[in-house]
């Protein structure tokens, strides 16, 4: 089984580990979920977390092939056309995001948005595979999180997304629109189906009680013997009632309102009005 060489970035405002992913063989790559910098109090964006990124592919000179996301995020703007602006690539995400695109063209009023997932460059079905130099990925279905979430196995490596967390912090919320606890169970088990040494990279780590390092990569075999919410002693309605009772005492990611409709665009920030400026909505009492 092939290894890819991984390259995490974490940015520490939005606990978000961005990789780039490449074939040693051939300096192809690709990125996984690259963050934009967004001030929420200020409205002003960034692009520091991107740049990092950039200055990685150019000095190791890397060919971008694709910008790949594992879901539509809740918690960072997507920095993905910045990046296939700079590098090149092609930007792409499971096809049932036209799911998470239907439900949130209504709440924010988005009447101008088409919701066929047309925004990205390619739309992946379960099971699809894509290459990059001499590597080949293959795309997992792994809703739950939300309809639209995939994980991304590429050689001896996944990347889960917000599916699995360190085997100590557990796994994802499923109260989102669309979101399953039985789905995200039945996702985890085909995540921990995979050889026992496959490499998992997590999209997310929030130090869990009692760890002082953040920390984004863990094996199948750890997450079946030690993750605090389904290890392989878990059962299904165990999970269901865990997942379920935890979800309704969480609050609402502070990024999410700027988040959704930005993503749901592919990373793509409304177009300036008629005074050159672009503006957000923030429904009010209606999530």
């Amino acid at each position: 089984m092939s290894t890819p060489e991984v390259k995490a970035f974490f940015d520490e405002a939005t606990f978000t580990v961005t990789y780039v992913v490449s074939d040693p063989e051939t300096s192809h790559a690709v990125i996984i979920d690259p963050v934009l910098d967004y001030d929420a109090a200020s409205g002003r964006t960034s692009t520091a977390s991107a740049d990092r990124v950039i200055e990685h592919v150019r000095a190791s000179k890397l060919s971008i092939d694709w910008i790949l996301e594992t879901h539509v995020h809740a918690d960072h703007l997507s920095g993905a056309p910045y990046l296939r602006d700079k590098l090149g690539g092609k930007m792409a995400i499971g096809r049932d995001v036209t799911a998470v695109q239907s439900v949130f063209k209504k709440t924010f009023n988005l009447n101008a948005l088409v919701p066929d997932g047309s925004q990205f460059d390619h739309l992946f079905d379960d099971g699809e595979t894509f290459e990059f130099g001499s590597m080949r990925g293959r795309v997992m279905a792994t809703p739950g999180h939300t309809p639209a979430c995939v994980t991304y196995v590429i050689g001896d490596s996944a990347f889960v997304g917000d599916t699995l967390f360190m085997p100590d912090f557990g796994t994802a919320r499923c109260d989102f629109p669309g979101g399953s606890a039985p789905q995200l169970y039945k996702s985890i088990r085909n995540i921990l189906s995979l050889p026992e040494s496959t490499r998992l990279f997590m999209c997310h780590d929030y130090k869990a009680p009692g760890r002082d390092e953040y920390a984004w990569e863990t094996s199948v075999a750890e997450q079946r013997e030690k993750n605090i919410h389904i290890n392989s002693d878990v059962s299904e309605s165990e999970f269901v009632a865990l997942r379920e009772g935890r979800d309704r005492e969480l609050g609402m990611p502070k990024l999410l309102l700027p988040s959704i409709q930005v993503n749901i665009r592919a990373g793509e920030l409304p177009d300036p009005e008629d005074n050159g400026i672009r503006y957000l909505k923030i429904p009010v009492d209606a999530v």
